[in-house]
């Protein structure tokens, strides 16, 4: 298990797909992008960038639940890749113990980057997913990153998440 940090949310291109980028903490400095929807990135991009919404998001609410009930989020563990698909888990300290709780990664780091709590990757996911960029390709400007993304916000229409 491999303690990651948090790069950012970008846009792929040409696809305009979301994708949120962990950085390996560790010498490797493995870079993992996750795709992930649009609603969660926003839900993370907002977080990262201080916003703070009119109403609760959902993982605001989320967090404002474990806070009444007590229950800290220890950590984020993305555990696997499984066809094609990332897999994750929060760890939740509560009064009465421990408890694991499975999840989509995206919604457990939009949870973890509004408590603080440390985001980690399987050794396997990282060995199956993880790769080492040039340095020039990972030293992006944050500001190019949020303009980036906010031209991707620009160009959703809210019939491109209807079921």
């Amino acid at each position: 298990m491999q303690e990651m940090e948090l790069i950012g949310v970008r846009v792929e291109l040409p696809s305009n797909v979301p994708i949120v980028v962990l950085r390996e903490k560790s010498d490797d400095r493995r870079i993992l992008p996750i795709f992930i929807g649009g609603p969660e990135a926003t839900a993370i991009a907002f977080a990262l960038d201080g916003v703070e919404p009119p109403r609760p998001l959902t993982h605001d609410l989320i967090v404002m639940l474990l806070e009444d009930l007590t229950v800290t989020l220890e950590r984020v563990l993305v555990t696997e890749l499984r066809d094609s698909v990332f897999f994750a888990e929060l760890h939740l300290r509560a009064p009465d113990g421990v408890h694991v709780v499975s999840c989509r990664p995206s919604d457990a780091i939009a949870v973890a980057v509004r408590t603080g709590a440390p985001v980690f990757a399987s050794d396997e996911v990282l060995a199956d997913a993880g790769h080492v960029e040039a340095t020039e390709v990972t030293e992006v400007e944050p500001d190019d990153v949020v303009e980036q993304f906010r031209e991707f916000i620009e160009s959703v229409d809210p019939d491109d998440f209807a079921s």
